[in-house]
């Protein structure tokens, strides 16, 4: 049974991870600090992954267990992690390298965006993601009406941050 759950994870976290490197690189500035977060979110999805019921999409799941993780480690000024002994399994998932060098282009939108509060971040990240506004409501926790009222403030705030002489 156990082996079954792990694999079952395991098979889901290679699938989505994009979703947590994605998130690491919203809340994070360097590359340590995107490792450390993307360690702690993986464990946060393992420890609640038995909990998961299927009532949601895994990805929408995922998506509300990273941001919230991310957020609230984020958010302390003491930053202590506790750590999770790992006995020896033989499950492991592929670290995907992550090339910083290929975002250049995403630079200026990314220091836009690091302006922004923890909320806005996610929902600007869904967002840019193309999640409807129910699943954006449903992940974060909010209403439909006013996942749409933050979106059009948000794009606005970033208009503003790209474009501070208004051409």
């Amino acid at each position: 049974m156990k082996s079954d759950l792990e694999h079952s994870f395991v098979q889901q976290l290679r699938e989505n991870q994009n979703i947590i490197h994605k998130i690491c690189r919203l809340y994070t500035e360097d590359e340590d600090a995107h490792k450390d977060l993307f360690q702690e979110i993986t464990i946060q999805l393992w420890k609640a992954y038995p909990k998961f019921r299927g009532d949601s999409k895994f990805s929408t799941w995922a998506y509300r267990v990273a941001l919230n993780t991310a957020i609230t480690l984020y958010r302390k000024t003491k930053r202590s992690i506790n750590t999770v002994g790992y006995e020896g399994n033989s499950h492991f998932v592929p670290e995907v390298q992550y090339n910083y060098e290929e975002e250049e282009q995403l630079k200026l939108l990314y220091q836009a965006v690091y302006q922004l509060n923890d909320i806005e971040k996610a929902l600007i990240f869904m967002y840019l993601e193309d999640k409807d506004y129910t699943e954006i409501a449903e992940t974060l926790g909010i209403s439909e009406v006013n996942a749409r009222v933050k979106m059009n403030r948000i794009k606005g705030k970033l208009k503003k941050l790209l474009n501070p002489k208004g051409i």
